[in-house]
């Protein structure tokens, strides 16, 4: 699963990276980054390559409360036609969540280890998201994004069984565009990818929400 993330680069170095053509809104790099929080998440509309923040925890848009979200930070890539929350969001509403690493805890005789697991170069992760939108009672309009996990791979197992499906930047645009690029196209990206994907422990700094900092990625002593 994905319960943890980072996106640490500067809104300047993200917008470089992916070719961003629309993000007005603010943001804050984070070093942990928690489910029901609020990040950045890539979309194509209109033609144009948009980050919008949104809410990490998907709330179906038939929703009658928020309740959804914390129960609904993953989606299992093998359910994604099937359950109702996203059958019809993988034909329309693909997005990609921003983040340059992930955190893993490895269940050890001993307890859990947390892992960082990023991509070894530095550049940017890419993980594959489906998003809807909600209105609050109050009448705003809510975005929220679910990651979409993989069995992890063999080089990943190790630490998890399960892993975010992690989009080549190569193939970006065939999972954004969802209407040229059609749904079976689509699922033949989720495979477990862990190409130029490295990781190690890190200290149990991280498991609290409230860290964050650069200690948060150290690599264990």
């Amino acid at each position: 699963m994905c319960g943890r993330k980072t996106l640490t680069k500067g809104k300047i170095e993200i917008i470089e990276e992916l070719s961003v053509d629309d993000w007005d809104e603010e943001f804050v790099p984070s070093y942990n980054i928690a489910p029901t929080q609020m990040a950045p998440v890539l979309t194509w509309r209109n033609h144009h390559r948009v980050v919008k923040s949104m809410k990490w925890g998907l709330i179906p848009s038939w929703s009658k409360d928020m309740s959804f979200a914390s129960k609904m930070i993953n989606a299992r890539s093998e359910t994604l036609t099937i359950k109702p929350a996203f059958r019809n969001l993988i034909s329309r509403q693909r997005g990609i969540a921003i983040t340059d690493g992930y955190y893993e805890w490895q269940k050890t005789p001993s307890g859990n280890i947390p892992y960082y697991i990023h991509r070894s170069d530095g550049k940017l992760l890419l993980l594959a998201a489906l998003w809807d939108t909600w209105v609050t009672p109050e009448k705003v309009l809510m975005f929220s994004y679910t990651i979409i996990t993989n069995q992890a791979s063999l080089a990943l197992k190790t630490i998890h069984d399960r892993m975010p499906v992690v989009i080549n930047p190569d193939e970006m645009m065939i999972w954004l565009n969802a209407e040229q690029n059609s749904q079976v196209l689509a699922l033949r990206l989720l495979q477990a990818n862990d190409t130029g994907i490295t990781s190690y422990p890190v200290s149990s700094f991280v498991n609290n929400v409230r860290s964050n900092s650069p200690e948060c990625i150290n690599p264990l002593k």
